[in-house]
C-alpha cells in the first residue's frame, strides 16, 4: 500500500465491475478531501458488507469494516469517541441494501447529530447478491423489472432530515457529487449524502437511464448545532472489586467440579458465587458460570463451580464430580448430562425407581425439608460440602457474610450442619 500527498487513495485497483458508479463517488470524495486539506491520519473511513464495502483497501486512512447495515452504528461510535479531538472526521459508506438493513442506525445517528458524514451509494438494488430490490428501489425502477410496484421506497433523505440530520442531500448528477460531499464534510454535525450509482451488471447501465428512474435531487438542512460529547471521569470497575485473601485451608488434592441444578429464584447462581468465593478463601483457584433462560423469573437455573489447587485454564465442566439437584426444573435441564461417574445428590422428592436403577450413584437427600424454596440450593450445597469435605464450612460462611441476607444464610448453613 502506498500513499502520497496528491491523493487519499492507495495504489490498489478499484474492485468494481466495469461501468460501476461507485468509483465516481470515491474519486469525488478523494478530490473533496484534497480541497479540505485533511491529513490521512485525521480521517476514519467506515464501511460494511456489499459492493460499497469493498472500499476499505482503497483509502490510505484509518478504515473500519463492519457487518451489513451496521456501518452507521460503528461510525457513530467512532465519531462520539473523537468528538473532543479537533480536526478529525468520520466518513461512513453504505449501500442502499445496507441502508435498508440498518435504517434504524442511520436515523439514530441523525437524531444524535454527531460530527459524521454518511455516504449512501444508491444503485437501487443489492448488487453483490444478484440484483434483488432494496428499500430504496424506486417505483419507476420496479415498474421496469415488474416487481413490487405497489410498495413505495423509503425516502431516506426525508427520514434522516425528520430525525435531525443537519445536512441531508440526494444528488444524482455525477458532476455535483464532489461539491456536495465537500459541503457535507464541512458540516459540523450529522450529514448524509445519497448518491445515485450505476450497476451495469444487474441494474441501470447508462446514467441517462438511471436519472429517469431515480428519485429527484433534494437538499434538506437544519439550523441545529452538533451534539457536544463530553467525556466523563469514571473510576475503574476493578476498584470496587473486593480482594479475597486466603483465610482457611482446604484438604483438596485434585480438581473437583460441582453442578447445581435448580429453578429461577432459588438462589442457584448466588450459591455458586458463594462457593467460588469460599474456594478462594480456602486457598484454591475457583470459577463459576451460570446458565438460565432469558425469562429469568421462571424455568431452570443451573450453575457450575470448579475448585483446583492449580490454575484453571478451561472453565467447562463436561463431567461434574458432584451433582446437586434441588428442583424438577433443574433435573429436566441436566438429565441428559447425568453420568455414573460422579455422585448425584438429589432431593428425595425427585427420585423414582427408574432413576435409581439407571444411576446407582444417585443419593436421595431431603433437601426441600432443610430450608425454604429460596434457600434450598444453599442448604443442599452446604450438605454436600460437609459430606465430601471439599472446602471448610467456615469458608462458605465467610463468603455469605458479604451478602445483605448474611444472617439468614449463616443460619441456614448452621442448621444443616447441626441437623444433617
Amino acid at each position: 500500500m502506498t500513499q502520497n500527498t496528491n491523493t487519499y487513495l492507495t495504489d490498489k485497483k478499484f474492485p468494481f465491475c466495469p461501468g460501476c458508479g461507485h468509483g465516481i463517488s470515491i474519486n469525488a470524495l478523494n478530490k473533496a478531501l484534497l480541497e479540505l486539506n485533511y491529513t490521512p491520519n485525521d480521517l476514519v473511513v467506515v464501511s460494511d458488507i456489499g459492493c460499497s464495502g469493498l472500499i476499505d483497501p482503497l483509502f490510505a486512512t484509518h478504515t473500519i469494516h463492519g457487518l451489513h447495515g451496521r456501518s452507521p452504528a460503528l461510525g457513530l461510535g467512532v465519531a462520539m469517541g473523537l468528538a473532543q479531538k479537533q480536526g478529525k472526521k468520520v466518513i461512513t459508506f453504505i449501500g442502499d441494501g445496507g441502508a435498508t438493513i440498518g435504517l434504524q442506525h442511520i436515523l439514530e445517528a441523525a437524531r444524535r447529530n454527531v460530527n459524521m458524514t454518511l455516504i449512501v451509494l444508491n444503485n437501487l438494488l443489492y448488487g453483490m447478491t444478484g440484483g434483488q430490490i432494496s428499500g430504496l428501489s424506486t417505483q419507476k425502477y420496479k415498474e421496469i423489472i415488474d416487481f413490487e410496484k405497489d410498495i413505495p421506497p423509503f425516502d431516506l433523505i426525508g427520514l434522516a432530515h425528520s430525525s435531525g440530520a443537519k445536512f441531508a442531500v440526494r444528488v444524482n448528477a455525477p458532476n455535483k457529487i464532489k461539491d456536495t460531499l465537500k459541503k457535507a464534510i464541512e458540516t459540523d454535525g450529522f450529514s448524509i449524502v445519497e448518491a445515485a450509482s450505476l450497476c451495469p451488471s444487474y441494474g441501470m447501465k447508462r446514467m441517462n437511464d438511471l436519472i429517469e428512474v431515480i428519485e429527484d435531487e433534494n437538499v434538506l438542512e437544519h439550523d441545529r448545532p452538533a451534539t457536544k460529547i463530553v467525556d466523563a471521569e469514571v473510576h475503574s470497575l476493578l476498584e470496587d472489586t473486593p480482594i479475597l485473601d486466603q483465610k482457611y485451608k482446604s484438604g483438596l488434592t485434585e480438581r473437583k467440579g460441582i453442578l447445581i441444578a435448580g429453578s429461577a429464584g432459588g438462589g442457584a447462581q448466588s450459591v455458586a458465587r458463594f462457593l467460588a468465593m469460599a474456594g478462594i478463601y480456602a486457598g484454591l483457584e475457583s470459577t463459576m458460570k451460570g446458565e438460565y433462560p432469558i425469562t429469568v423469573g421462571t424455568g431452570f437455573s443451573v450453575a457450575e463451580v470448579i475448585f483446583d489447587k492449580n490454575k484453571i485454564n478451561y472453565t467447562g465442566l463436561p463431567h461434574p464430580d458432584y451433582y446437586i439437584i434441588v428442583t424438577e426444573d433443574g433435573l429436566n435441564k441436566v438429565k441428559s448430562k447425568l453420568s455414573s461417574e460422579g455422585k448425584i445428590y438429589i432431593d428425595e422428592k425427585l427420585v423414582n425407581d427408574e432413576l435409581l436403577t439407571q444411576y446407582p450413584n444417585m443419593i436421595a437427600v431431603p433437601f426441600s425439608k432443610m430450608a425454604n424454596r429460596k434457600s434450598t440450593a444453599l442448604a443442599a450445597s452446604t450438605y454436600v460440602l460437609a459430606k465430601e469435605n471439599i472446602i471448610p464450612i467456615d469458608a462458605l460462611k465467610e463468603a455469605v457474610s458479604t451478602h445483605r441476607l448474611k444472617d439468614i444464610f449463616v443460619d441456614v448453613i448452621e442448621k444443616v450442619i447441626e441437623k444433617y
